[in-house]
């Protein structure tokens, strides 16, 4: 048996596994659970800290379910390149400094970019809504 044959399978488990991993830093963000975060302090939904833990942990949670996981794929996808840009390269609001993400404490928000930029294009894999939704809808006739 080939392992091909396998690949929607792990694709779903790629989804699944690091979405629960980007919903605890929306967790930390908005709930401050588990404790340790960045953020402790009051929490404004209209900041930027705010809008980031709405979306890690909406966003996480929908990718999780597998549904409308291409296009909140894309938007995650865009935060962490924006959140890579914005806090770990020199020149960033709160950047560590150095060119090399395992010096500027980049590494996640590259993983985490690039695992849901294979996601817009590749689909939730098995396991998913999308997919359960796509299976229920009629088929158009074609003449």
């Amino acid at each position: 048996m080939l392992l091909s044959t396998y690949e929607i399978h792990c694709r779903a488990l790629l989804r699944i596994v690091t979405a629960l991993l980007f919903m605890q830093h929306g967790a930390q963000k908005l709930f401050h659970y588990p404790p340790g975060g960045h953020h402790q302090g009051p929490l404004d939904l209209f900041s930027l800290i705010g809008v980031a833990g709405v979306l890690e942990f909406f966003g996480g949670l929908l990718l999780v379910v597998g549904l409308y996981t291409r296009s909140v794929a894309f938007v995650l996808s865009g935060q962490m390149a924006v959140a890579y840009f914005a806090f770990h390269v020199p020149g960033g609001k709160d950047a560590p400094g150095g060119f090399f993400p395992v010096v500027n404490g980049g590494e996640l928000a590259i993983i985490f970019c690039f695992v849901f930029f294979y996601l817009v294009f590749s689909g939730p894999g098995a396991w998913s809504l999308d997919g359960l939704i796509k299976a229920k809808a009629p088929r158009a006739a074609t003449n």
